[in-house]
């Protein structure tokens, strides 16, 4: 009879790696991500389960709208219900975690192009939305007023290289990584954006 391997520690002593990439192929649920209410319902439900009404008193927008915008997220897997929180009618919901890929532009049909690029375009504006908050409170954030990271370098690689490089990066996220239901006493979500693209 073949020993049994050690067990090893239990799951939540366990360091998490990085899920298995899911690759985006339908444009439709790309054209859903973009679009600037789905956009914030995004950055609020990193912070916890949301219900629509929670969502409509802190966006402005009736529950009807909400509601519908939740359902069309869990639509497509991009949020999913949580049981254990449900009170009566209203229902829960919460962003589902997944390492989220487009795939390479050269494989993507002009419809994904189109929303891709639209993607894009309003992740950025609504980064520099909310760096532009950061720069306008951080006097009063205490320690962090200094945790703006930015760095501007090059690097030359060959095109076989530059996935590489991408998934290092990706490794050192999860590195970082934890449960965001169980964060240590006094942290914050960091905003994590990388773009790297070639010099014309």
């Amino acid at each position: 009879m073949k020993e049994r391997p050690p067990a090893g520690p239990p799951p939540e002593q366990r360091p998490e790696g990085p899920p298995e990439p899911e690759v985006i192929t339908d444009p439709r649920q790309v054209r859903l991500l973009a679009h600037p209410l789905r956009q914030r319902i995004a950055e609020i439900m990193r912070r916890g389960p949301v219900s629509s009404t929670t969502l409509a008193r802190e966006l402005g927008q009736s529950t009807g709208a909400t509601s519908y915008h939740l359902r069309q997220l869990a639509r497509y897997g991009f949020v999913e219900e949580v049981p254990e929180l449900k009170r009566g009618r209203e229902r829960w919901w919460r962003a589902v975690p997944a390492d989220r890929r487009l795939p390479p532009r050269s494989e993507q049909s002009p419809e994904m192009r189109e929303a891709v690029d639209a993607l894009t375009r309003l992740e950025f504006a609504n980064e520099l939305e909310s760096l532009a908050r950061y720069q306008r409170e951080r006097d009063g954030m205490g320690p962090w007023a200094d945790a703006l990271l930015f760095s501007y370098s090059t690097v030359t690689l060959t095109p076989d290289q530059v996935r590489p490089f991408f998934e290092e990066y990706i490794a050192l996220l999860y590195r970082y990584k934890r449960a965001d239901g169980d964060p240590p006493p006094g942290a914050r979500t960091l905003h994590a954006r990388f773009l790297a693209f070639p010099e014309v």
